[in-house]
């Protein structure tokens, strides 16, 4: 399941065009989610962003979270976990946050969720094929196609306990946990 990106820029006279049109070639599938396909389609690094930067911000390795002042747009096809979560103990889970460049997210003592995480940034996510399971510290929400989530810096998990491949888009723009909670 490829997903298409369209990139649009501009020409030597000023006029838009499209840059590219290809299925995205930027996919990460981390190991300790088998079958799970991360597919970064385009990376800002700063805010604002450039307007009239570089054609492709996807050609290096683009891990969990967006730089500082930037922000990350992809698509993650999450399937069912069904098979496999069992297996995934907290030193695991810590090596798995560790090989996508996210050391510091993981949370700490028994969470409700073995690949729970938290991350400095606000996340504007849209389930688009499926559904999935969004966990919290102490509560759950069914996240159904079409459904939204801004997710606030929260502790959180996604999990797929469906027959069937769940598809949500995310922007992660980062943030920063100024406040007192």
């Amino acid at each position: 399941m490829g997903v298409r990106r369209v990139v649009t820029g501009h020409d030597r006279n000023g006029k838009a065009v499209v840059v590219s049109d290809a299925e995205a070639t930027n996919i990460v599938r981390p190991s300790h989610r088998p079958g799970v396909a991360i597919h970064n389609l385009w990376l800002a690094d700063s805010s604002p962003a450039e307007v009239f930067g570089a054609d492709d911000t996807t050609t290096e390795t683009i891990g969990l979270l967006p730089p500082q002042n930037g922000s990350v747009f992809r698509i993650i096809d999450f399937p069912p976990e069904k098979d496999w979560i069992d297996s995934i103990d907290p030193e695991a889970a810590k090596s798995a946050w560790a090989s996508i460049g996210a050391e510091d997210v993981g949370v700490e003592d028994k969470p409700p969720h073995p690949l729970m995480h938290r991350t400095e940034t606000v996340d504007y996510t849209v389930c688009l094929e499926g559904e999935i399971v969004m966990v919290l510290d102490d509560s759950e929400v069914l996240i159904r196609q079409g459904d939204s989530v801004i997710q606030r810096g929260t502790n959180h998990a996604w999990s797929n306990r469906s027959n069937a491949v769940c598809r949500m888009m995310f922007v992660l723009v980062d943030g920063t946990f100024e406040a007192d909670i």
